[in-house]
């Protein structure tokens, strides 16, 4: 199966194979190629323990920054790493990287609670810092980063990978902001993921390490619902978790959801750990934005009707029903952060939309009903 990068990798290759495509080279966006200029800023990496850290690696180098080094306690992790980035020196401790005054920005896949303590030391000791989500895991830790963040004026952002990452949910952004649909009523955000138990590490099943359902795999929902409502305040209506078929596993959590409100719109999320492995991708991730004059549908991850790929959009609005093919869309953050980081501005995410989007992930899980079903 063809993913985004290999219809990249054709595209440009027919590109530049005539005269007419080195003249769309060259006037292509720094989001499509890469930013090919001289390094805009320098980051390391601290912290391994999830795949997404090569996503936000490449986000960052592929917006114009440098990976100068990286430090992580598990070996088998640090080689891999290095293999993937020779280019990279391997720290001998974090601390080397903090007081490394080089280094503007720091990059972090760790285990989920002990993201928010390494981002406030990060922070301390005047540098930005981007993490994978869950970025914080309970209510204590938002305060403490709040506190510090005010304190320092330097960036937290949490890759919210779902909607940052994802070319056909950056298009839906883009469509909805031209008014393509009216105004949004309300988001349907569905994140099933598949357990893939034998290659998880311990800590996946502690909810203490990562933070719970709706903390962790939900947390890409809570943003989207803000993003594309617009709202600046929100509550939880109500929300539910349940570990309802992992009986040996007593620290985890299989299934959540949970109703929104917020003052741009209303919002339903619901996370699970059951896509079948009878399916070509580790889950078949949905999105349906609900507008006053059309909707739009986003098959994220594959089309179960048999296009090839992700990155699906479905529009319908009062003329027609649309298909958009959104494997070649631009992926904006990383260029956005790197000019965030040497302008001071917020073009990716703004603070209080990244610790908002947090703190409602945060207090869905903590007032969740349990789920019990009949065995």
């Amino acid at each position: 199966m063809e993913d985004a990068n290999t219809h990249r990798r054709r595209f440009i290759k027919h590109s530049v194979t005539t005269a007419a495509g080195l003249v769309v080279m060259s006037a292509l966006p720094d989001q499509v190629l890469g930013y090919q200029g001289p390094p805009k800023i320098r980051f390391s990496v601290i912290g391994l323990n999830h795949g997404h850290i090569y996503g936000q690696a490449e986000a960052v180098i592929r917006g114009g920054g440098e990976l100068i080094s990286f430090y992580a306690k598990e070996p088998d992790l640090a080689a891999a790493f290095a293999k993937r980035y020779p280019q990279a020196k391997q720290a001998k401790g974090e601390k080397e990287i903090l007081e490394d005054k080089a280094i503007q920005l720091v990059v972090s896949a760790a285990i989920p609670d002990e993201r928010a303590p390494l981002g406030v030391r990060v922070m301390r000791h005047g540098k930005d810092y981007m993490v994978d989500k869950p970025g914080i895991t309970s209510l204590e830790q938002l305060a403490e980063v709040r506190k510090v963040q005010k304190e320092t004026r330097r960036i937290y952002s949490i890759m919210y990978s779902e909607r940052l990452e994802n070319r056909a949910t950056v298009k839906a952004g883009e469509l909805v902001k031209a008014g393509a649909i009216g105004k949004v009523i309300q988001t349907i955000g569905l994140g099933p993921h598949r357990m893939n138990v034998k290659s998880r590490p311990e800590w996946f099943f502690d909810r203490k390490r990562f933070g719970g359902i709706l903390t962790d795999i939900g947390s890409h929902q809570f943003d989207q619902f803000l993003h594309f409502t617009g709202s600046g305040k929100a509550e939880v209506v109500s929300s539910q978790v349940g570990n309802v078929h992992h009986p040996q596993y007593p620290q985890f959590e299989d299934f959540g959801d949970v109703m929104l409100r917020g003052d741009g719109g209303t919002g339903y999320i619901r996370v699970d750990w059951f896509t079948p492995d009878g399916l070509k991708s580790w889950g078949d991730g949905r999105l349906t934005i609900l507008g006053t004059d059309g909707y739009i549908e986003l098959r994220k991850n594959i089309d179960i009707a048999g296009r090839e790929g992700g990155n699906h959009l479905f529009l319908v609005d009062g003329k027609e029903t649309r298909y958009v093919d959104c494997s070649q869309v631009p992926l904006p953050y990383g260029g956005q952060l790197v000019n965030d980081i040497l302008n001071r501005t917020e073009t990716a995410m703004s603070q209080e939309h990244c610790f908002l989007a947090t703190e409602l992930a945060l207090r869905a899980q903590k007032q969740a009903q349990k789920v019990v079903l009949k065995t």
